[in-house]
């Protein structure tokens, strides 16, 4: 499973769903959208808040922790 995290600096919705992966045990990349390369990734997955949660070829625009679970128990 590959769990990927765009944020930015002065998040709080980042800095919870964070934890929350740590919390979990899970490991993920996190991604700075103050470096460019970053922002666009973002861009180009019509995102325009973080953070945005890519796991595998999902993606979740909010940290919506139900929804996650669901997907992450199927």
């Amino acid at each position: 499973m590959n769990i990927e995290i765009y944020t930015q600096d002065d998040c709080p919705p980042c800095t919870f769903i964070k934890q929350y992966f740590t919390n979990k045990g899970y490991t993920f990349t996190e991604k700075n959208i103050a470096h460019m390369p970053y922002k666009i990734e973002m861009i180009d997955y019509d995102a325009m808040s973080t953070p945005l949660i890519k796991i595998d070829d999902a993606l979740f625009y909010q940290p919506d922790i139900d929804k996650i679970e669901a997907y992450l128990h199927a």
